[in-house]
């Protein structure tokens, strides 16, 4: 069954679509020297350790064009201040981290974020003010440079636990100087992000709006929203369970948050890491199943590219 919804027309600027692209996962972790050891065991190439002007710092998992951000807390003495009217990028991964580790907000790409946010707002969706910083990045031959973003986040009220933004990069180039090497895991890809939800209907609204779809699959077990680059996946415990063998985590909320990446591979290249490393894995449907449990709160499901 295909679900419409109201507003749709709103996701037309002149005559293109904004059906937007997967541009990173943030994965909020309590010791980003030992997430970056655990993944760099896993088979990953893991950036250098980079310092945020707000107080938190992170290391990058790049996969193409997409990337997976590690991210801690690093001084609460520089974060920005946060009202109903201002979005706190650490203080809402450091509320997240009170309670679990895992993939705390995703990110889709953005060319400009004004119009972005000016889209999302014609749909009346929760937005806050542009949020432009830059920070310093290690350039490939020695030495370093200034790299500078632009965010434009938003809030699903009936998700408030996960966090979405548009993302950005005014000088891509040099922060994807490693976009494009080879895992030594056979990891290549992010084809899926996945939610779990007690009510996954009650997201089609705001996710249809965030990513640009018009248009998803909807079934007993959950939703199903086909971005530019990937889809997005909202499903019931029992379903994700079921079709993926993923056990959400005790501290999930019930109203839903990111609970797997599905990323493509090579199975057995990632079989190879994932048996060095000594990660716990099962194999459901010809996908390895590692489990959020054993990955800082995130599961990651590993499909043949």
């Amino acid at each position: 069954m295909h679900l419409a919804y109201r507003g749709a027309g709103a996701f037309f600027v002149g005559r293109v679509i904004m059906l937007r692209e997967f541009d990173h996962i943030v994965w909020a972790v309590n010791d980003l020297d030992a997430a970056k050891t655990r993944f760099q065991a896993l088979g990953f190439e893991v950036s250098t350790t980079a310092h945020h002007p707000f107080g938190t710092k992170n290391a990058l998992i790049w996969l193409g064009s997409t990337f997976l951000e590690l991210l801690a807390i690093e001084d609460e003495s520089k974060f920005p201040a946060s009202d109903a009217s201002h979005f706190s990028f650490p203080q809402f991964n450091q509320d997240f981290l009170q309670y679990r580790q895992g993939a705390s907000m995703l990110a889709m790409a953005s060319d400009n974020v004004e119009r972005d946010l000016a889209i999302y707002r014609e749909l009346d969706l929760t937005t806050y003010p542009q949020f432009d910083f830059e920070r310093l990045a290690l350039l490939p031959e020695g030495g370093e440079t200034k790299v500078s973003f632009s965010l434009g986040f938003l809030r699903d009220d009936a998700m408030p636990e996960t966090g979405f933004f548009v993302c950005q990069h005014h000088n891509r180039q040099v922060a994807n100087a490693s976009g494009d090497i080879a895992h030594d895991n056979g990891i290549s890809a992010l084809s899926s992000v996945i939610f779990a939800a007690s009510n996954p209907s009650d997201h089609h609204e705001f996710l249809g709006g965030f990513s640009g779809q018009r248009e998803m699959r909807s079934t007993s077990a959950g939703l199903v929203i086909e971005t530019r680059s990937g889809l997005v996946e909202v499903l019931t415990p029992s379903a994700l369970q079921v079709f993926y063998g993923v056990s959400p985590l005790e501290a999930m909320p019930a109203e839903g948050g990111i609970a797997a990446l599905v990323l493509e591979a090579d199975l057995n290249k990632a079989i190879a890491a994932l048996k060095k490393a000594q990660i716990d894995y099962s194999n459901q449907n010809d996908q390895l199943v590692i489990q959020g449990k054993d990955l800082f709160g995130c599961a990651l499901i590993l499909r043949a590219a």
